[in-house]
């Protein structure tokens, strides 16, 4: 029996795949944008089956190079929910296969045709060869720290109020869908700046947690600095150099509640 089912993103399709006792799913040769609803699909869900991904290089580098999104998968990836590995050749379409259904995902404009059946020998088949070729597929090296990790160790490392502000300002961008060049350090430096935490803080837990090396930090604190949008004040220690203190500098910045934050620096920047 198969069945059509035409949608108008892809988030629809991958309920339809979804659905269903299937103990296993796997998915092979998805779209960026495929990747990505998938990504933010399973993330909030709690009845999710084994799941595996088979998926071109390029596409999973463009994909990651997202912090929000590389977080997320990189939860999924931490407790055993998805396994990333690198598909070796090309495949016609998408595809969602569990041992007992195939989901066929074909994109046309800005439409998601899935194409479903549940033909016991086909499926097997389709099933079969493609988790052979997962089997002996490269895994995939998933830089990105888990964003449960990330919200954890800044809690603890830095403060309960900090992290709710980095949730805050995250969901924002997210919500904007345009991060109007505020990546992950950035964003982290602009939450320490916001509840006056030291320079050397915020980069030694974004260095341990895996966000960025201190460098990292250093040269975009400098960048933020030259631009206006935060200040430092030094702070005296008993040996050695003096430590710094981020501040929110711009005056148009300071007062502004987190969730408005990224678009009043965005303003700022310009």
């Amino acid at each position: 029996m198969v069945s059509n089912l035409l949608e108008a993103d892809v988030e629809a399709v991958l309920d339809a795949a979804f659905a269903g006792d299937h103990e296993e799913l796997l998915v092979v040769d998805p779209s960026a944008d495929t990747v990505v609803s998938f990504i933010e699909t399973a993330i909030d869900r709690d009845d999710l089956p084994e799941m595996s991904m088979l998926a071109d290089e390029r596409v999973l580098k463009d994909v990651m190079d997202d912090f929000l999104v590389a977080s997320k998968a990189a939860d999924l990836v931490a407790d055993g929910s998805l396994a990333l590995r690198v598909l070796p050749d090309d495949v016609d379409n998408a595809l969602f296969v569990s041992p007992s259904r195939l989901v066929v995902v074909v994109s046309a404009d800005e439409h998601v045709a899935a194409l479903s059946t549940d033909d016991e020998d086909f499926v097997a088949d389709v099933f079969e060869t493609h988790r052979a070729t997962f089997e002996d597929a490269e895994e995939y090296g998933l830089r990105t720290p888990a964003i449960s990790r990330v919200r954890e160790t800044m809690a603890a490392d830095i403060s309960e109020e900090a992290r709710d502000d980095f949730d805050v300002i995250l969901a924002s961008i997210d919500a904007a869908g345009d991060t109007d060049g505020l990546d992950e350090v950035t964003v982290s430096l602009l939450v320490a700046a916001k509840n006056d935490v030291l320079l050397y803080d915020i980069s030694k837990w974004g260095e341990d947690v895996g966000i960025a090396s201190k460098a990292t930090f250093s040269r975009t604190k400098t960048r933020l600095e030259d631009l206006g949008i935060i200040d430092t004040e030094k702070v005296p220690i008993d040996v050695g150099r003096p430590r710094l203190r981020l501040k929110l500098g711009d005056e148009r910045l300071r007062g502004v509640d987190a969730e408005d934050l990224a678009a009043a620096v965005a303003d700022v920047m310009g």
